[in-house]
């Protein structure tokens, strides 16, 4: 791959027959991706209006669990219905979960809403990534992937924004409803432009649910472990947890309806190791939930300026993803090798900085921006690489489920990430005691060990790169 040279241009993402195709893929990633920030940044307000903190990273764990069982079952949707039904179902199983959201009277109402709202949103997310494979030449793909990612660009710039609002005014419920107008535009889109049928694929018609089950039991095991503040119910949550995940890794590597493609579970092959490098990278990411909740209690920043510190991380990754995404050869092996570096170094920084209260001004601002920025950019230095390398080293037979399977790590790592978050979070004090002493005590301890967390991906990174 050294000798390639890049004859792509991001003009052409955006010009001719290409300029609807990509505004119909990336409108479902917009979609989930405002409804993150905007969530994030009104939960504060919503445990303090109808309670439940010590369930807070549940409305993350929750929404990324179900996210994962759409996920899954995406690419035999685009077989079973056709990528535009598909996606239309998609679209209508989030705007359901919205409602629900936004009439919940108590913290299980609320969970139950972001469970429905995770399902559709987990199809919008893996059908992005499995049409780029479809409607664009390869070429385009690392582009195209950086296209869709920029999506959270517009989503760092609008969700906090609306979220932060309506936090603001103590309305909290419209906040869920405010994306419902753009659901609608976007299935006007839909039902123009996404095809309604799509190609073979040898990946066979059968949704696993049993292995889904116990991935998704994997998560919700460590999840139920992480509300005592005794260690050994602790430990035993994780145990639980990683014993279903071996089980399901077990039975999926011989099935003749695989989760994820062969070779996924190898971190010496070069399609393992880039999954392993994403989970991490994502796991490490997914200390953000907290970000707004320390940041209104540590530092008494109102929730619209929380919300926009807390989207500077996904500012980081589009920032880097516009400027690297052209790199291919040892350029793009560099990256790859580089960005857990990166983020590790980043998460650290905010172990100081976040629980450290006594600087005041824009120095202290501005060094939060940069670390928080940076936990961001060393994912987007070497994403749209690592999302190649498994386009280009999927099975024959398996790049449906390959490109589909992207989705699915990512989503398990971030319910994985967010069920350790509020495991190391409550145990830390963010509950008992709660107030400024807990959170101070569980943001050094949240961001110190999920430091830890990328650091692992350096030595993944190293075959991913190869």
């Amino acid at each position: 791959m050294a000798g390639v040279q890049d004859t792509s241009s991001a003009f052409e993402l955006i010009t001719g027959r290409n300029a609807l195709r990509s505004l119909a893929l990336g409108g479902g990633v917009a979609l989930h991706a405002i409804n993150v920030y905007v969530v994030t940044t009104i939960m504060p307000s919503v445990v303090r209006s109808i309670g439940g903190l010590s369930y807070y990273a549940w409305s993350t764990t929750l929404f990324v669990v179900a996210s994962i069982l759409g996920s899954a079952a995406s690419y035999r949707l685009i077989e079973r219905m056709g990528p535009r039904r598909a996606y239309l179902a998609g679209l209508a199983l989030f705007c359901a979960g919205s409602v629900g959201c936004a009439s919940a009277p108590a913290m299980a109402w609320l969970l139950a809403g972001r469970t429905v709202q995770g399902l559709g949103g987990g199809v919008l997310l893996a059908l992005s990534y499995a049409l780029i494979r479809m409607v664009y030449e390869p070429r385009l793909w690392a582009r195209a992937l950086a296209f869709v990612s920029a999506m959270w660009g517009v989503a760092t710039l609008s969700g906090p924004a609306l979220g932060g609002w309506f936090a603001s005014m103590g309305w909290w419920r419209p906040a869920f409803l405010s994306l419902l107008p753009l659901a609608a535009v976007l299935a006007w889109l839909v039902g123009r432009l996404v095809p309604a049928g799509a190609p073979a694929s040898a990946s066979g018609g059968r949704i696993p649910w049993g292995k889904l089950l116990l991935l998704a039991g994997s998560v919700l095991a460590i999840s139920v472990g992480g509300l005592s503040h005794e260690l050994w119910w602790n430990g035993a949550g994780v145990a639980a947890g990683l014993a279903l995940a071996w089980a399901m890794a077990r039975l999926d590597r011989d099935a003749s309806a695989p989760l994820l493609p062969a070779g996924a579970y190898s971190a010496r092959a070069v399609l393992g190791a880039n999954y392993l490098t994403m989970a991490l990278l994502v796991i490490g990411l997914t200390s953000e939930i907290y970000v707004p909740y320390f940041l209104q209690v540590l530092h008494a920043y109102a929730p619209l300026a929380a919300g926009y510190l807390t989207a500077v991380m996904a500012g980081g990754w589009t920032l880097a993803a516009l400027m690297y995404a052209g790199r291919t050869g040892a350029s793009a092996a560099r990256l790859v090798r580089g960005g857990p570096i990166v983020t590790a170094v980043a998460l650290a920084a905010l172990a100081v900085l976040v629980p450290y209260t006594g600087g005041k001004g824009w120095p202290a601002a501005a060094a939060l921006v940069l670390a928080l920025t940076g936990v961001g950019f060393g994912i987007g230095m070497c994403w749209s690489h690592m999302v190649t390398r498994v386009f280009r080293s999927a099975p024959a037979g398996q790049e449906n489920l390959a490109s589909g399977s992207v989705t699915t790590v990512q989503l398990y790592a971030i319910a994985l990430g967010a069920a350790i978050a509020g495991m190391v979070a409550n145990a830390a004090g963010l509950a008992e005691p709660g107030g400024v002493e807990g959170a101070r005590s569980a943001a050094v301890w949240l961001f110190g060990s999920f430091a830890l967390i990328p650091a692992v991906a350096v030595w993944s990174a190293r075959a991913a790169a190869r």
